[in-house]
């Protein structure tokens, strides 16, 4: 049945006689019995009635209206549970009818390591190791310029503890004066201490206090007559001077969050700018997906609660437009980062200024994606007419092979809509049971296995499936499909022109003899060009990872006695193959459940393969 049929006539008079006035969660299927929408209510009883009572709804929610299968209710205690749990609901299931945050990756953070030499390094995920977490930072690369400033400025180590353990000379970094070496012993305890300590300083924020801290070391160095010293010390105040003055937000000192909103033609963009211990860690842009157009304090209303649902929120955040629900939000967001939240939508001096410039930079994203929505449209528009299709296709697959000489076969399977690249529906496959470099039967493999998981519902079937390759590999996905009894799918194979030159591919058809001529340079081509480039580029890394994992294995399994969570531990421990080979018997004999025969078997196995 298609999702867009109208759903069983639901008997909501009779849901409604009976429903809860308390606070709690409602959450409405189709007929397919998909979550459509999830709402929350200080009492159910009057909100889910006011949808059959409002006389005014737009045309898209009448057609949500007339979708509804079912509806079911959760109860909770108070409002504030409601909001939390239908933020979680949301995120989970992302119903077609509301706003969802589509960006959901963890912060990176940076982090220092509790260690006898701390190491610094970019740390993303749950917080399980000991040490110290600065940040979130609003991206990876706002992180990694932080810490490549932060090497600039204090020598602390960023190499992870399996290479700082099997160091046996300075590596490429001391040398370029970026680590004092520690790993060596080139380096005083205490001497390295403080440079951690001024790293704590910096990424507190107490930047001030820490240009004082080396003003006086710089002149007791001079006093001293230490002058190489004193000169390390002024050259290091100047730098960090010129690293405050360009990230310093003049009149904060705490925590805030800045968040601006831009909304037009059913697309919204908000525009977060992260300022911690008054300094700006960066800005990131999201684009929350919704059906229908939103006013922009909507928008925010939804984003900040799901946001900020898996991560604690800064003592403030400074909003661009009025929140309906201001004090209960503030009150969940407290609650949950176990501090009080402010949510600010006036401000007024530097503040004004700041946010006027998160609006901007709202205002500029928002344009640019409806440049490129527009053009992405366009190209699909220009598919249909270069593939005659009867309708825009709305969803396309592609597939690409990769190996080294038929080795260690992987096939990958991209899919695009009229946003762009679906990445969380991209899949790929290892191959196996084939003859090496026998393509066409690792395309027949990769669809069937794909499609085998369409007839069980788990994703949805493309209007147009890309084949990277000519017409046996058409042939080989045709017979696929065809065995899986899927007919209505059309199969376009990319085939390679004259010297492999882009813009001069050759369309396949699965019923026409000739290859279908389509015009250089337009639209369409543009896209099956995207969409074939990014299968490729996919299925390379794969097989790449997989041919890698295969060298690091099979060098080590070929030892007697050293099974496979010895084999993982060693690798671990080492750092790689390369740090097992350097190892001597001894080292390798202070791993748990590695006895000294079976450290010299292991010695002797990479002793004896340099000797060949």
């Amino acid at each position: 049945m298609d999702s867009d049929t109208p759903a069983p006539v639901f008997d909501s008079t009779t849901f409604l006689k009976n429903l809860t006035t308390l606070p709690g969660i409602y959450k409405m299927y189709n007929a397919q019995d998909e979550i459509i929408y999830v709402g929350k209510a200080k009492n159910l009883k009057n909100r889910v009635s006011s949808y059959y009572k409002n006389q005014s709804a737009s045309p898209k929610q009448q057609v949500m209206m007339a979708k509804v299968a079912r509806i079911e209710v959760t109860v909770t205690h108070t409002e504030g549970e409601a909001l939390l749990l239908e933020c979680q609901q949301i995120k989970r299931h992302k119903p077609r009818y509301n706003i969802c945050l589509r960006d959901d990756k963890s912060f990176p953070y940076i982090y220092l390591s509790d260690h006898e030499f701390p190491q610094i390094a970019l740390h993303r995920g749950a917080k399980k190791k000991s040490g110290k977490y600065f940040g979130p930072y609003p991206s990876s690369t706002a992180a990694k310029e932080s810490l490549k400033l932060l090497q600039k400025l204090f020598p602390v180590r960023q190499c992870e503890d399996t290479v700082y353990n099997t160091r046996t000379r300075p590596c490429l970094q001391h040398q370029i004066g970026r680590c004092t070496a520690p790993c060596v012993g080139l380096v005083d305890k205490a001497v390295y201490a403080q440079d951690v300590a001024h790293t704590v300083m910096f990424l507190d924020g107490r930047g001030g206090a820490l240009i004082g801290q080396l003003i006086t070391q710089m002149e007791q160095a001079s006093a001293a007559l230490e002058f190489e010293q004193a000169a390390a010390f002024r050259d290091q105040i100047g730098r960090l001077r010129t690293v405050l003055e360009k990230n310093y937000v003049q009149g904060e000192k705490g925590n805030v969050d800045i968040i601006a909103c831009a909304s037009q033609q059913n697309l919204a963009c908000v525009q977060v700018f992260f300022i911690r211990n008054g300094q700006q860690l960066g800005n990131k842009a999201y684009f929350p997906s919704m059906l229908d157009e939103h006013d922009p304090g909507a928008v925010l209303q939804a984003f900040i609660a799901q946001y900020y649902l898996d991560r604690p929120a800064p003592q403030e955040l400074i909003v661009s437009h009025e929140l309906e629900e201001v004090e209960l939000l503030a009150e969940v967001l407290g609650n949950q980062a176990k501090h009080a939240v402010t949510i600010s939508p006036r401000v007024r001096g530097e503040r004004a200024k700041w946010l006027q410039m998160a609006m901007t930079n709202a205002g500029l994203s928002l344009a640019a994606k409806l440049a490129d929505k527009q053009s992405l449209y366009g190209r699909f528009l220009s598919l249909q007419q270069q593939l005659r299709c009867p309708d825009i296709p709305k969803r396309l697959e592609c597939f690409d092979i990769s190996h080294t000489q038929g080795d260690q076969t992987v096939a990958s399977c991209v899919v695009f809509d009229q946003n762009g690249p679906v990445k969380s529906a991209y899949r790929r496959f290892n191959i196996e049971g084939i003859t090496g470099g026998d393509d066409y039967a690792a395309i027949n493999q990769a669809v069937a296995r794909r499609y085998k998981r369409l007839q069980q519902g788990e994703h949805p079937a493309p209007d147009i499936l890309f084949i990277d390759g000519g017409k046996g590999q058409v042939q080989a996905a045709q017979k696929a499909l065809a065995e899986l009894a899927i007919n209505n799918v059309m199969i376009v194979g990319v085939a390679k022109g004259p010297d492999r030159k882009p813009g001069m591919e050759k369309l396949i058809l699965v019923d026409q003899e000739q290859p279908l001529d389509i015009t250089a340079g337009a639209g369409g081509l543009l896209l099956i060009q995207h969409i074939r480039d990014e299968a490729h580029r996919f299925a390379v890394t794969g097989h790449r990872q997989r041919r890698g994992k295969t060298k690091k294995q099979s060098s080590l399994e070929s030892i007697a006695g050293l099974g496979p969570k010895r084999r993982q531990q060693l690798l671990k421990q080492f750092g790689g193959l390369q740090g097992i080979a350097q190892a001597g018997t001894d080292a390798l004999c202070s791993i748990d459940g590695i006895s000294r025969q079976l450290a010299q078997r292991i010695y002797e196995h990479f002793h004896h393969q340099d000797g060949n």
